[in-house]
């Protein structure tokens, strides 16, 4: 009996997430449109409005809905279309549950980032700002380790936001948090940190050489080696 008791709120928001999901992808609902307000999902679904709230909430969280409280043009929530939003923040929080083994991000990235880099040498209309102003700023020899990889991180979310796909991106933001950790974690185990900067640095370049010049091949080789290169160096396991 206390199972049952226990398993019904979340069975009854669950029940929201299903119509909703349900008509969006049967068009009953698309981006701009206003959900019923809490009292009408409420009756017609058959749920307490506590648990429409719940739903509510739930898909803010993962950047369907913008909600807007009182009365008005403004008020209730509203379909939104911020996929990156939602997918990220689902993954950040995975990863600050330490949900994900390193050897498994690394794995991902190696996906990800060979695709990114292919797709930007193949495709020459990318803009590439936001990547060339972080290469720069890394070539800063002042920088702490830590500002180093912070930038270095950055300079591999600015190559796949480049890259004009919305899933990429937002995976890529989503393991971002994982990736500066294992990489900051590695970077006390290297003995000669001086010269892996500088390693990293030329490898980063080459890179962006490699995809001005079209050579997507080379390219995907190249992060590869960049990628596979600092895991062996900081002597990280596969665990």
């Amino acid at each position: 009996m206390a199972d049952d008791v226990a398993q019904a709120p979340a069975r009854a928001w669950r029940v929201v997430l299903d119509k909703i999901e349900t008509d969006l992808l049967e068009g009953r609902l698309t981006p701009g449109d206003r959900l019923a307000p809490e009292r009408e999902l409420s009756a017609t679904l058959g749920v307490g409005r506590s648990s429409v709230r719940e739903a509510l909430r739930v898909l803010e969280v993962m950047g369907l809905i913008k909600t807007g409280t009182g009365s008005g043009p403004t008020s209730g929530a509203i379909i939104i279309a911020t996929p990156r939003g939602g997918l990220a923040a689902l993954l950040r929080l995975q990863v600050a549950a330490q949900g994900f083994p390193i050897a498994d991000v690394v794995a991902t990235r190696l996906l990800l980032e060979q695709w990114v880099v292919g797709t930007l040498a193949v495709d020459g209309e990318h803009d590439l700002a936001a990547v060339r102003s972080t290469l720069t700023a890394m070539d800063d020899d002042a920088l702490s380790t830590e500002e180093f990889l912070a930038l270095d991180a950055q300079f591999h979310l600015a190559l796949a936001d480049a890259s004009g796909n919305a899933v990429v991106g937002a995976s890529m933001a989503g393991l971002r948090t994982s990736i500066e950790s294992y990489v900051q974690a590695g970077a006390r185990r290297i003995p000669d940190w001086d010269a892996t900067a500088t390693r990293l640095r030329r490898e980063h370049h080459d890179l962006i050489r490699a995809i001005d010049s079209g050579e997507a091949d080379l390219a995907r080789s190249l992060v590869h080696d960049h990628i596979t290169g600092y895991y062996a160096a900081a002597g990280l396991t596969r665990d």
